[in-house]
């Protein structure tokens, strides 16, 4: 499709879940900082934390910092995720349901450190240690629940720039289609009246119709693309081309002079045809003033040109071809057409890379 880039509702799930590696970052950080001033002591890179932590061995710091870590990270996942597990309760529902989630981990890890602490040492923990374990993990269930807090937020403005990109890439989508279907079919009526006038002569007649349903062939296969080559769209405008000249035989003339390296080259369904087309429209063409249309490239541009000569009837059109051009390629190419009118010539510019 047009958009190289496109958000689904797949993605926009995927921004609602935390990445693990962020939380098991975020848990283990904490776990080292607060057992960071034991590691110094145990160090003795600080003399002055002998009187606060007497007693440090490796044996202490690892048990602290796995149960630290498993305590961060359990937080951490009842904090930032719950919502996708419970999505249909009400806020209520899920704010009672954390906290009490949250008291449950903290009861429960204390009580398992001071467990476990106790078997490994075979000392009992004073009430002071005690005391002082509980404010530490207090402390640290209130960093986490700030800290989840500001992924939530973060991922809430994820999700809704998400779901606005979402939404800008349809009405893109759709406006492209809009356009599309906005190629006007004035040709076709052109062309049946020059069938009237080919009718009894079979061979011409054939090729003519033969021409015709080559080109409603190629834009109904066209329709499910947004870009083609330059090499198909050149062998479209033939045909249509073949059609003006049925009509207007030696009053219409075109040159076409393309780069062979280009020739694989993308560009907007159409662009071609619409250009000439144009240029029939509202120019006069007559055995005086015959028309003649440039098809050329130069540095990587498809230019379309003719000389400037008003026709003098009435001219059946909207106005809206070129400016419709113009967005499909900002749309698709991301670029914009150029359009002149100098030296009473009449040049449109098609970018090609």
């Amino acid at each position: 499709m047009f958009i190289s880039y496109v958000i689904n509702n797949k993605t926009i799930l995927e921004f609602k879940k935390t990445k693990p590696s962020i939380l098991l970052g975020i848990a283990l950080l904490i776990s080292f900082l607060i057992n960071l001033p034991r590691i110094l002591k145990l160090y003795e890179v600080v003399e002055r934390l002998s009187d606060t932590f007497p007693d440090v061995s490796v044996k202490d710091i690892l048990l602290r910092m796995l149960i630290l870590f498993v305590y961060s990270w359990g937080l951490l996942q009842i904090n930032t995720n719950w919502k996708l597990l419970y999505s249909r309760i009400s806020i209520w529902s899920k704010s009672v349901i954390r906290l009490l989630a949250n008291l449950l981990v903290y009861f429960s890890i204390v009580s398992l450190f001071v467990y476990v602490r106790e078997q490994l040492t075979g000392e009992v923990m004073s009430d002071f240690d005690s005391s002082i374990l509980y404010i530490v993990y207090g402390v640290v269930l209130l960093i986490i629940v700030f800290i989840s807090r500001i992924i939530r937020f973060q991922m809430a403005h994820q999700v809704n720039l998400a779901e606005k990109e979402l939404l800008k890439q349809q009405s893109l989508r759709n406006e492209l289609e809009a356009l599309k279907n906005q190629i006007n079919p004035h040709f076709l009526f052109n062309s049946l009246n020059s069938l009237n006038s080919l009718i009894r002569d079979n061979k011409q007649a054939t090729t003519f119709v033969n021409k015709l349903s080559f080109m409603y062939r190629y834009i109904l296969q066209s329709g499910s693309e947004d870009l083609v080559s330059l090499k198909e769209e050149l062998q479209f405008l033939e045909s249509y081309v073949y059609l003006i000249k049925t009509r207007y035989r030696d009053r219409f003339k075109i040159e076409i002079n393309i780069e062979d390296d280009l020739l694989n080259e993308k560009l907007p369904t159409l662009a071609l045809q619409l250009l000439v087309e144009n240029a029939v429209k509202h120019s006069e063409i007559s055995e005086t003033n015959p028309l003649l249309v440039k098809v050329y490239s130069k540095d990587s541009y498809v230019i379309v040109e003719n000389v400037i000569r008003p026709r003098t009837t009435f001219v059946d059109s909207t106005g809206n071809g070129l400016i419709n051009l113009d967005k499909r390629y900002q749309i698709l190419v991301k670029k914009s057409i150029v359009i002149s009118d100098t030296d009473q010539v009449f040049k449109v510019k098609l970018p090609l890379k």
